[in-house]
């Protein structure tokens, strides 16, 4: 059995074209498994999701995000992604239950990859409105919404200038002596 971790990984992009595209039930029972199969602390599973392809739902979303996120406007579907700190370790000051839930989605993000779309998570949205327009309980904390859609074969039609740009190629990453180190800071 070859696994190809590898090569999601290199191909995962956070695109801003995007075209619409059916995620029906069997992708979405995809998802939801990778999600499933992420690790966490003592097994707690903190995360919980809200899986957004109505129509009428997908347009009331609209007006949780900010501004410069039109592009979140043509989603084929939006995840919220939420979870509380009691529901997860609680070690000091460490919330175990930001990390778990990250893992889970990024499980999630590279799955939407090998299926052929993007899953782009973003942090340009209103938790309050979010909440309000799904019934979140107040409780929880939204840590994420992601857009899936299709790539857009024509991102020109779709954006301009800088954005445009870094749609084409990968933004540049850290060297890895710049985050990396051995046997201490």
């Amino acid at each position: 059995m070859h696994m190809r971790v590898k090569e999601t990984i290199e191909n995962r992009r956070a695109y801003r074209a995007l075209d619409v595209v059916e995620i029906d039930d069997e992708t979405l029972d995809e998802l939801t498994t990778a999600i499933r199969l992420a690790p966490s602390c003592f097994n707690n599973q903190p995360w919980n999701y809200v899986f957004i392809r109505d129509p009428d739902m997908l347009e009331k979303m609209k007006n949780v995000m900010s501004p410069g996120n039109e592009w979140t406007f043509r989603a084929s579907m939006i995840s919220a992604v939420f979870s509380k700190k009691e529901d997860d370790c609680m070690i000091k000051n460490r919330e175990y239950h930001l990390f778990d839930t990250g893992m889970a989605t990024a499980f999630m993000i590279l799955r939407a990859t090998e299926l052929g779309l993007v899953a782009h998570p973003i942090a340009g949205y209103s938790e309050k409105k979010t909440k309000d327009v799904l019934g979140i309980p107040e409780e929880y904390t939204v840590i994420t919404l992601v857009i899936f859609g299709k790539h857009s074969e024509h991102p020109e039609s779709q954006l301009q200038g800088d954005t445009l740009k870094v749609e084409g190629k990968r933004p540049e990453r850290k060297p890895v002596e710049e985050f990396a180190r051995q046997d201490g800071y």
